[in-house]
């Protein structure tokens, strides 16, 4: 059954997250939109006439790894402009409360992993989120296993000036999940795992289309838990969901989680 948000008084909403020993916490993009991170797709996210689907392949990237690297340089520097909003601070301090909570992030904004490190507490750790989909701000050898955090400026002038392994020497690419590319499969059955034991997952900001992440909260209604759902528009979970609220995360989770 689904309790729509008039329906619901906002501390009812509240006690569930609360009253839960076992959260996943599943965002998207929406829960970065308040920060000014943009979707790079779809409409307006052409770049030099390319879209996102034709640079974001290992395809492109053995084609052309030099135009793929300018393109995420643009990425990277528009990203690192942008800042945690009240949306990612507020999960990150439930996690911080709540040590049986994961973070699953389908974005690559490393915006969870700001508002974890804000925390600047002991007892933090839990707020660092997984990140199924990787980060623009860590990069990873195309040879060996070497990857490493990198917030440098990317001079992708030429071919020659490119980040490289430090290990091996090799061409070094940005360490985020490609289209035609499958998910860390350890990182992902952690997250299903997670999923299935959980009271409650709170899914936040994402269209719930982008297999398979979008079957995890999937699997917590699987497992006897119950979903709630913080979106502005409808999605393909939200006639699962004990609780679907209509409203933009940043102005919904303070209130329900705080």
């Amino acid at each position: 059954m689904q309790y729509l948000p008039d329906k619901i008084r906002p501390d009812a909403r509240h006690n569930i997250i609360r009253a839960a020993s076992r959260i996943v916490v599943l965002t998207g993009a929406g829960v970065s939109a308040e920060s000014g991170v943009p979707t790079f797709r779809g409409d307006g996210g052409l770049w030099k006439s390319c879209r996102a689907e034709d640079l974001a392949t290992p395809e492109a990237f053995a084609r052309d790894p030099r135009l793929v690297w300018e393109w995420y340089a643009w990425r990277r520097e528009i990203v690192a402009r942008c800042s945690a909003n009240a949306a990612h601070h507020a999960i990150a301090k439930l996690a911080a409360t709540h040590p049986e909570t994961l973070i699953v992030t389908q974005n690559v904004d490393g915006l969870h992993s700001e508002a974890a490190a804000a925390l600047g507490e002991p007892g933090s750790a839990p707020a660092m989120p997984l990140e199924l989909h990787g980060s623009l701000f860590v990069i990873r050898c195309t040879r060996c296993a070497w990857r490493r955090p990198h917030r440098e400026p990317i001079d992708a002038t030429l071919h020659d000036t490119l980040p490289r392994c430090e290990s091996c020497g090799a061409l070094a690419r940005p360490a985020v999940v490609w289209f035609g590319e499958l998910l860390n499969q350890t990182e992902l059955e952690r997250a299903f795992d997670a999923a299935r034991a959980a009271d409650v997952c709170l899914v936040v900001g994402t269209s719930a289309v982008v297999q398979p992440a979008a079957s995890i909260a999937l699997a917590t209604l699987e497992g006897g838990g119950a979903i709630v759902e913080v979106n502005p528009t409808e999605t393909p979970l939200s006639p699962h969901a004990l609780v679907s609220l209509r409203d933009r995360a940043a102005l919904a989770l303070p209130d329900m989680l705080l």
